[in-house]
């Protein structure tokens, strides 16, 4: 497992980033995972083996506080992610190339920050059940009120034994980066994946995002029975053929960085 020294907003030294770099060639696709998740998760593992196969660029990595990387879970906010985020594509994934993010969950929120704070790296993306501004409509008035008293939220994980943890100043940082205020200024190629029996992440959210993002190639795609992981096989051979569209049509367009 490689690793590299990543920056962050904070003033604090940055942590350590745990990462892994698939050499090919083209535009080399990044995978942003969701809240509390790394890099280890079945979609980005299976878009690797795909990439390997095909012999192009892909990187996978985790957050500061999630994974192997260094950090504490609880000191991370939306903006230190970001910070992260960006730091893998100015430093790590290959610079003379665009790069293509694949965001699932909260990592749809990131590539879409990612993708307005770096317009001439960020060439397409691909959401998976993304998430933009749940900290604004993803908590109840009491669970708000919770976190700006007491600082800190537990809430039961249907996905793993601990609960899941938010923060005050995660919420705090979430609410200064909202994105769906308005028109999202990406021109680039968008495929949206969202299953339409996701508890967690409502599927009206993607169909929305689409609506707000300023390019013409913009497709969401709604999978009936899919829950908001979208992990089985169908689900991750979706995933596949809509990234495989988006580099595509980012490589025919001849998109490269300055």
């Amino acid at each position: 497992m490689a690793v590299t020294q990543s920056w962050s907003s904070s003033p604090i030294a940055a942590p350590i980033l745990a990462h892994h770099l698939t050499a090919g060639e083209g535009p080399c696709t990044v995978f942003l995972p969701g809240y509390a998740s790394d890099m280890q998760g079945t979609k980005a593992l299976a878009l690797e083996e795909a990439a390997r196969a095909a012999g192009r660029a892909f990187l996978r990595f985790d957050y500061a506080g999630c994974g192997i990387s260094e950090g504490r879970f609880e000191d991370q906010t939306l903006a230190t992610w970001l910070a992260d985020t960006l730091a893998v594509i100015d430093d790590i994934a290959p610079r003379d190339r665009p790069v293509v993010l694949v965001g699932s969950s909260m990592g749809g929120w990131l590539m879409l920050l990612a993708a307005l704070a770096r317009p001439a790296r960020v060439a397409g993306l691909v959401g998976i059940a993304a998430a933009p501004d749940f900290t604004d409509w993803g908590f109840t008035q009491d669970e708000k009120m919770h976190l700006l008293e007491k600082g800190r939220l537990e809430r039961p994980n249907p996905y793993g034994p601990k609960p899941t943890i938010y923060t005050r100043a995660l919420w705090s940082s979430g609410e200064a980066n909202r994105v769906m205020h308005g028109p999202i200024a990406f021109a680039g190629p968008v495929r949206l994946l969202h299953g339409m029996a996701d508890p967690d992440v409502p599927h009206h959210r993607s169909v929305r995002l689409a609506e707000l993002l300023g390019g013409p190639d913009v497709q969401c795609w709604l999978v009936k029975d899919g829950d908001h992981r979208l992990s089985r096989p169908s689900d991750v051979a979706l995933l596949m053929r809509a990234t495989e569209e988006v580099l595509a049509a980012v490589s025919n367009a001849g998109v490269s960085p300055p």
